[in-house]
């Protein structure tokens, strides 16, 4: 059963939170980074992207850019740029999404509700917080340094959880309530609302509707909740006095109930067809989908096991056939598995597609024009959407112990960084 705590969260004051909060340091290039952070010396792209600090070309792996982030983390907390909460609380963290691929959802959009906790480091090790993606060492290492260097999660990672009516009622009574943060953010044009949970009660509830739970689910950011993790057990372990109830031995993560999670469809481009021409591509598709013209409007996949192909101008609907896939194992039955071994594999015999330079991935976010857009420019031959993975799936995968192939999922809105942060001490 899921062990979580509340935590003196680390924040900036309600009139500097726009100053401060930011993307997480992963969606973001360098120089983008530098670009949005601008003159503003309170953008925490300061200590997550460090690198800005330095001249353009600097490695955000340099040992002094580690360095740079723990005298940034001073100076904003020397600054009252983040100050500390004097008691331990819960936070609620609420995320509108306005539009979606271009559509619009309304006035008031769509709304997921997350809990901002202390996630348990033995929970991650023994598989109570379940994972379905694999990760690099070298990803893990450069998050550990960070998280080292500043004693402290600068940035939460992003569970689901099973729907508990009980948190959600909770969640709703905070929610008819005044926010403690309350702005859309300049890049994504989403809204983001944040309040505390300060009520002894209700800190109370939380916990234990948590304790109840046989299972946490790593939603994104499978690389930060390692590292967390891995420096929190390396503190026990270098802890002569070690008890167990040390902040270390928890890190920050923001839950969210799995039905009101949004996965989107992560998308595939691709630079060339292996040495085929377009018409032995599509024969060698005919193998094993049903491929059908749709000429030059953009065609989305409607349903499972539907694939959606731009070449020449054209849009193509794969359909896979009966026997290509294996409804009864979790992993074979997703359409990222079936492209993934079918075509990207069998056809274009791309290799790992975690290193491959034949192939970009586009987020769903950007709609199917990007995919067009890419392709009629040249940079790329073709490209493939699919239709979305779900959140049920994921936890299938996740219970089942299994790994999901690379790029399968995308989940939107991304967390914002900065609204709170937790020290390990």
């Amino acid at each position: 059963m899921a062990t979580i705590k509340p935590f003196r969260g680390l924040r900036p004051p309600k009139e500097l939170v726009e100053q401060v909060e930011s993307r997480p340091y992963d969606v973001l290039e360098s120089e983008e980074a530098r670009a949005e952070a601008g003159d503003n010396d309170k953008s925490l792209y300061h200590i997550i992207k460090p690198e800005i600090n330095f001249p353009e070309g600097t490695s955000e792996y340099d040992p002094r850019v580690y360095e740079e982030a723990a005298r940034q983390f001073q100076k904003f907390q020397e600054r009252g740029w983040l100050v500390q909460d004097k008691d331990e609380h819960y936070y609620i963290y609420a995320q509108t999404m306005f539009s979606i691929d271009g559509h619009p959802l309304g006035e008031n959009g769509r709304t997921q509700y997350g809990l901002v906790i202390g996630a348990y480091v033995e929970d991650y090790m023994n598989g109570v917080i379940k994972k379905h993606e694999l990760t690099r060492r070298d990803k893990e290492e450069d998050r550990m340094k960070h998280v080292r260097v500043n004693d402290a999660n600068i940035e939460p990672v992003f569970f689901a959880y099973p729907d508990n009516a009980v948190l959600d009622k909770l969640i709703m009574r905070y929610a008819a309530t005044e926010p403690e943060y309350d702005f859309i953010a300049p890049i994504d044009g989403f809204g983001h609302k944040f309040w505390v949970i300060s009520d002894a009660e209700d800190i109370k509830t939380i916990t234990a509707e948590f304790a109840k739970m046989p299972a946490l689910y790593i939603a994104d950011g499978h690389h930060r909740s390692a590292a967390a993790a891995l420096v929190g057990a390396e503190k026990a372990r270098q802890n002569p006095n070690h008890r167990g109830d040390e902040e270390y031995n928890y890190f920050m993560a923001v839950a969210f109930q799995a039905s009101q999670l949004t996965i989107m469809d992560y998308n595939r481009v691709l630079k060339d067809l292996n040495g085929l021409s377009s018409e032995q591509f599509l024969d060698a598709l005919r193998q094993n989908f049903i491929v059908e013209d749709k000429g030059a409007d953009i065609y989305k996949p409607a349903r499972l096991h539907e694939f959606s192909l731009y070449l020449d101008g054209h849009w193509f609907v794969l359909t896979a056939k009966p026997g290509t896939y294996d409804a009864s194992d979790p992993i074979g039955v997703l359409d990222v598995d079936i492209s993934s071994r079918l075509i990207l594999q069998d056809i274009l015999q791309l290799g790992d597609l975690r290193s491959s330079k034949r192939i970009d991935f586009v987020g769903g976010l950007r709609g199917l024009g990007e995919l067009k857009r890419r392709v009629d420019s040249g940079e790329m031959r073709a490209a493939l959407a699919l239709y979305p993975v779900s959140m049920q799936q994921i936890i299938d995968i996740a219970d089942s112990g299994k790994i999901m192939p690379p790029k399968a999922t995308w989940f939107e809105p991304k967390l914002r960084s900065g609204l709170v942060v937790h020290k390990l001490s």
